[in-house]
């Protein structure tokens, strides 16, 4: 069989009473556009679900990474759905959609990519991590825990292939280029890069032979539109199993409920929470959420997914995560509860204040 292409594909294009999540029947107008596709052929298989106020499209098909048809058809799922929110009277109607129309390839039009073409092993598994309120560098945290960390994942070393260590290409999404480093030898310089996630993200990670495990979205709204229009709510792909990380190791890395960019009005640092498949974003000032979709796929058809954050386990984490998150929240406006000056989204007023006081500095 030909190699295998799965695509995540994601957007906000509108949801109920602020930043929460979609309606039924935007999800339905969606699905159905995606159903299409199936059934003509265009894709294998495919999952449509959401993440706080993201859908994602997961597909499979064999036409390979940046293929336009595909690209094409997801842009026209949201596209044509946004007719739907709008009649909703839906937040944000198609606020991710940056584009007039489309242009080849949708990645710099506002939706999120992430997808990775491999051969299949006979059971192959794999992850979607799907976040919302944050930015594409909240994965650098659990990506270095996964793949650099040895007290948090005894797997780099029992692993053969993760203890020969792993290639990393990180974006400078301010610059628009990439850098690859590898473990071992350059796990000081992969944990400097990872250190400013508002500027340098994972975008993908190889087996030094050029396999890959780990593809994920690093789109920045704000630098493609020029102002603030919602954070950038990243996904990401991650291979499971055998040679690459085990499902329990991938999904352990986010126990930590690390400190993210986000919240409402993408102002502060707050916890990134581990959550259910198709959770709302909660209303407790939009702490950061990430899903886990877990996936079998077999010759393209999906089997799943199935929840990698349900459990008593996980509620523990999701408690740790509200607790870290309020004691850094009632710190109010003063930083570092608060994002410094450049990475305030929406930032006119605050502007407009530090306008006004600027005229009233006396030089000494």
């Amino acid at each position: 069989m030909a190699k295998i292409t799965v695509t995540v594909i994601k957007a906000d294009i509108g949801s109920i009473g602020g930043h929460t999540r979609p309606s039924q029947e935007l999800l339905d107008s969606v699905k159905g556009f995606v159903d299409d596709a199936k059934n003509s052929g265009m894709i294998i298989d495919r999952y449509v679900g959401y993440a706080g106020d993201d859908i994602h499209i997961v597909m499979s098909h064999t036409k390979g990474v940046n293929n336009s048809e595909i690209h094409k058809m997801a842009w026209d799922a949201f596209s044509n759905s946004v007719t739907v929110a709008k009649n909703q009277g839906l937040y944000g109607a198609g606020q991710d959609l940056l584009a007039d129309s489309f242009s080849g390839n949708v990645k710099g039009m506002g939706p999120g990519v992430a997808e990775m073409e491999f051969e299949e092993r006979h059971n192959e598994a794999f992850a979607v991590f799907a976040a919302d309120k944050t930015e594409p560098g909240a994965f650098n945290y659990p990506l270095f825990t996964m793949f650099c960390d040895i007290k948090s994942n005894t797997g780099l070393l029992i692993n053969p292939s993760l203890a020969k260590g792993v290639v990393f290409t990180v974006m400078d999404v301010m610059k628009n280029r990439v850098v690859d480093l590898e473990t071992w030898l350059q796990v000081p310089e992969i944990a400097a890069i990872l250190m400013y996630p508002g500027r340098y993200v994972v975008e993908s990670v190889k087996t030094k032979t050029g396999e890959p495990i780990v593809s994920a979205t690093t789109d920045r709204l704000h630098n493609i539109k020029g102002t603030y229009v919602g954070k950038d709510d990243p996904a990401m792909i991650v291979r499971l199993q055998k040679t690459f990380p085990a499902t329990e190791e991938a999904c352990y890395a986010f126990k930590d409920a690390h400190f993210v960019a986000g919240n409402t009005r993408g102002s502060h640092h707050m916890t990134l929470m581990p959550v259910t498949i198709n959770t709302t974003a909660t209303s407790y000032f939009c702490n950061p959420l990430v899903s886990a979709l877990l996936f079998s796929i077999h010759d393209g058809k999906f089997t799943g997914p199935i929840d990698g954050f349900e459990g008593p386990n996980w509620d523990v984490v999701r408690k740790r995560a509200a607790e870290k998150s309020e004691g850094l929240r009632t710190q109010g406006f003063i930083h570092p509860a608060t994002l410094i000056p450049e990475e305030l989204e929406y930032n006119e007023g605050y502007k407009d204040i530090m306008g006004r006081i600027e005229k009233l500095f006396k030089q000494r």
